[in-house]
């Protein structure tokens, strides 16, 4: 054989080694669930909402473990640790790879100070950087409490197998403002800047979103409505991320608690720290368009039109009507 064609031959084993990497590689998945629930008046992520007491996170995890995840971190409150064992580890112990992570006030780094007095942790990005231990692989975020949707998981999934061994690459799951719509009212939502590769900008807040005559509004600074398309992206908390975010995120926490560590009410937010990096030019952020429809459960009244909405996709046979058996 000569050295041509031995050549041709590593190279081809070598495209489907790394072929392979990518298709079956796992990413992992972590669930945001150490909110308390204060506006929902208890711990919204352990409420049965299917029709056998599946709770949101319950369908989050059938659709990641279909999508091809392949092991799942959560970050709670130490308080909730017994209820939430037995409530949700339990179930997930024979299916897929779980791990437990807290979020407690006093996870700072060390030299860092803040408030006394305070008494809640310090937001999603700080819930993000609990995680930095149990996760080495490319990884997704998503809250406990929201509906993503299968196709969300599989797109998501799709990106991260993608980025496996890379870094700086990291995604954002926009979903179309028209299909994150509250039946009780108004919402806000972060609305997603996109350049003509579908690469984050920035995510601009936007309040009093609500659809009237098949039009979409929301209030510009001005208190004037301002129609917004239906398939803007915005972001509902769904990322995906490799493992160097966690370094990044920890120098900025440093910074965040220098500047805001004495506040009350202070919250280091995922949008805040990526924004950092965009605008630094360290990382990038794709905006993956979904068809999906996202919907949650922020207060009590928002419970039933869950319930219906999970029950009409059983109906429909997306999902089964025992999810765990």
């Amino acid at each position: 054989m000569n050295s041509k064609n031995f050549s041709i031959q590593n190279l081809s084993l070598i495209l489907q080694f790394n072929f392979f990497l990518i298709k079956y590689m796992k990413p992992t998945l972590f669930v945001l669930a150490a909110g308390m629930g204060s506006r929902y008046g208890g711990l919204k992520q352990l409420d049965g909402l299917g029709p056998n007491g599946e709770t949101i996170m319950d369908y989050s995890i059938y659709d990641a473990i279909k999508a091809g995840f392949g092991k799942i971190v959560f970050v709670i409150r130490s308080s909730f640790e017994k209820d939430f064992k037995t409530v949700v580890i339990d179930k997930f112990k024979d299916l897929i790879d779980t791990e437990i992570v807290f979020q407690e006030i006093s996870n700072v780094p060390e030299g860092s100070t803040y408030n006394p007095e305070r008494e809640k942790p310090w937001g999603t990005n700080h819930a993000v950087l609990m995680g930095k231990d149990a996760i080495k692989e490319p990884f997704a975020v998503i809250n406990a409490d929201d509906f993503y949707g299968q196709e969300s998981f599989s797109i998501l999934a799709d990106f991260l197998r993608g980025v496996e061994g890379k870094q700086n690459e990291y995604c954002m799951i926009g979903y179309r403002v028209g299909n994150t719509l509250s039946e009780s009212g108004a919402v806000s939502r972060g609305v997603c800047v996109v350049d003509d590769k579908d690469l984050l900008v920035n995510v601009v807040e936007r309040t009093h979103i609500v659809e009237r005559s098949g039009t979409i509004f929301y209030l510009d600074e001005n208190g004037q409505e301002v129609v917004i398309p239906k398939n803007t992206p915005v972001s509902m908390n769904m990322w995906g991320f490799t493992p160097d975010y966690f370094d990044y995120s920890e120098s900025y926490f440093k910074e965040f608690l220098a500047n805001f560590g004495q506040e009350l009410k202070s919250e280091f937010y995922i949008p805040l720290a990526v924004n950092n990096l965009i605008v630094e030019g360290r990382a990038t952020c794709k905006v993956l368009d979904t068809p999906s429809k996202w919907f949650g459960v922020t207060y009590a009244e928002d419970r039933s039109q869950v319930v219906l909405k999970i029950n009409e996709l059983v109906r429909k046979g997306i999902y089964p009507e025992k999810l765990y058996k």
